[in-house]
């Protein structure tokens, strides 16, 4: 008797070459899904965590990665996307001058844009709200609400479809993240977390980002393989 093997279901995951969504990435695909990997070029300072989703998604398997190019600098309003603002290299409070405006949710919008084409029902990021830099949307509120959203504006969910927006880290510290994609066997040398990257990915070691990532290693009691500039 001849047994049809059943297809696996496809997903949209959002992959900015960085720890948690390279984490997001491995879950996801652990759950599962066939993998699509989305990336968005908003002329940020550095092309280095591209390049690092770029190989992120071909080492772990996934069935295909676009990235998405939309620029953020004629906006400016962060020190992501205008050179004018540095980067703090101290921790600060309130949200930063990284925030950048509705990043998630412009992410998010061409994520469900892609999955409606796919016939995908499901989206993964990395958000995060625990060991996290303060960002307004990577709150548990912010993923329900654009998932609400997602499913009153598109079609496949009018005709019964609907969206499920994953944010499986969103309450985790940096520590059971790093500990998580290590059982997962996230190799997270590839990755790029730090804001202000050289060309060739090595990280400034001193920004909100690398802190933070430092900190989870740390916590984690794993060795940090992260490639930090050599400071003369």
């Amino acid at each position: 008797m001849n047994h049809q093997s059943k297809k696996p279901a496809k997903a949209v995951v959002l992959l900015s070459g960085g720890l948690d969504s390279a984490t997001v990435l491995a879950y996801a695909r652990s759950q599962g899904f066939e993998c699509y990997c989305l990336s968005l070029d908003y002329h940020q300072r550095h092309i280095a965590e591209l390049n690092a989703a770029k190989k992120v998604a071909e080492v772990m398997g996934a069935k295909a990665h676009k990235t998405a190019q939309l620029d953020l600098s004629l906006f400016g309003g962060s020190a992501l996307t205008d050179n004018a603002i540095a980067v703090p290299e101290q921790a600060s409070t309130g949200i930063p001058v990284t925030y950048v405006p509705a990043r998630n949710t412009i992410m998010l919008s061409l994520a469900l844009a892609w999955a409606e084409v796919l016939e995908a029902q499901d989206i993964f990021i990395g958000v995060n709200a625990l060991d996290y830099s303060g960002y307004p949307d990577c709150r548990g509120e912010y993923v329900k609400a654009f998932q609400n959203m997602a499913n009153l504006a598109t079609k496949s969910a009018v005709e019964g479809k609907t969206i499920t927006v994953h944010a499986p880290l969103i309450d985790m510290t940096k520590a059971q993240i790093v500990q998580m994609g290590a059982k997962l066997g996230v190799d997270y040398a590839m990755t790029v977390s730090c804001y202000q990257a050289n060309s060739e990915g090595e990280a400034c070691g001193v920004c909100d980002s690398c802190r933070l990532r430092s900190e989870g290693f740390v916590a984690a009691g794993l060795p940090d393989p992260t490639r930090y500039k050599k400071h003369t």
